[in-house]
This record gives structure tokens, sequence and C-alpha cells, in this order.
């Protein structure tokens, strides 16, 4: 009984490491997502949709004839809680639109290439670099299986067409995305009110 005992201390170690380190991956897993404050979320039958807060400042990237340009980030977590593979698909068409109430001033909307994961939450500007092009639409598809996850941004541009000494107040520092039906829709009050932008159609 004596020569088993190092042995079974051994064994009892073993199990109480492995449960300490399961017990740490779930709630390392859980806390990038409860740690996260949401703009807005949305349970539509489901599908869960949370909006971020804005990150930006001026905008660096390629420009054209106008003046003042400056840029807001945000990213979209959609989740498929029903029990069957939904499709999303979001586009945007690079048109401008102009913003009530201040004049000479307009917003853009992009989808950009870069890949957005919950580590990126701390980065700057969420780690999307800035725009290739700034006229060609863009376009967002993918397939979420049930219980699964989407992260995505989203880039807004402002600009102005005539050169002003300040900034005009381009308002709209807030955005989200709108599941109504099967239809979606982006909002950045005031400047962008129900844009059509895309579906999420359930693959049962």
């Amino acid at each position: 009984m004596t020569s088993c005992l190092p042995t079974l201390l051994c064994i009892m170690r073993s199990i109480i490491s492995a449960v300490c380190f399961l017990s740490l991956c779930t709630i390392a897993t859980g806390q990038g997502i409860s740690k996260t404050q949401w703009y807005s979320e949305t349970n539509t039958n489901g599908i869960v949709i949370q909006n971020s807060f804005p990150r930006g400042g001026p905008y660096t990237g390629p420009t054209k004839k106008h003046f003042n340009y400056t840029h807001l980030v945000f990213f979209t977590r959609v989740v498929n809680e029903t029990e069957a593979p939904i499709e999303l698909t979001i586009h945007f068409s690079a048109d401008s639109t102009p913003i009530p109430n201040s004049p000479d001033t307009f917003v853009k909307l992009f989808l950009p290439p870069d890949t957005m994961t919950h580590a990126k939450q701390s980065v700057f500007d969420y780690g999307v670099a800035p725009l290739k092009s700034f006229d060609q639409p863009t376009r967002f598809q993918r397939t979420i299986k049930p219980k699964e996850e989407c992260l995505f941004n989203i880039v807004a541009i402002f600009y102005q067409t005539i050169a002003t000494p300040e900034y005009r107040d381009r308002r709209g520092n807030r955005a989200e995305l709108v599941l109504k039906g099967k239809d979606l829709f982006y909002r950045i009050p005031p400047a962008i009110d129900w844009l059509p932008c895309g579906q999420i159609v359930s693959r049962r």
C-alpha cells in the first residue's frame, strides 16, 4: 500500500493540473468576448449582431481632389445561434452620401480586405490598413455555421468638396448593422439612415 502512494499522488496532481488548465482556457476564451463594450447588440430569431464603438482620425490613404479627409473604423460580430447555416452578404457601392446640415461634406462606406479578430480589438484602427482604392464597390460574403461567429470591419471615409480652414461637423460617430427580416441595413445617424446593404439568408 505504501509503495502505491507516490503513484496515486502523481495521478492526483496530473488530474488537478489538467482541470486547472481547462478552466483557464474556458475563462480566457469567454473573457475575449465578454469584456467587449458594444455600441449596440440585437438578437433576431437567433442571429446576434454586435456593433463596436469607432476608431479613427485623419485619413492618410489614397485620396483624390477633395479636402479634409477623415475616417472611422468599426467592426461587427455576427453570431449564428440557430440550428442551420446562414449566408451573410454585405455590399457597399462606394457612392458618396451627403451629410445633413453639414454643407459640402460627404461620407463613403467600404469593406476592407483585412481579417478582423478578437485580438485586434486593442490595435489602432482595429488593424485596418489604408484602402488602396477610393472608388470601387466592396462586397463581403460568408457562410456561418450554427454556433459559429463572423467578424468584419466597415470603414467610413469623410471628406469635403470645398477647402475650409476647419473640419466641418461630420457628425455620425456611431454606426450599426441592423437586420430586418432577412434584409440588412447600415446606419450612421444622422449621415446615413437605413442604407440597404445586404442580406442574411438561412440555408435550412
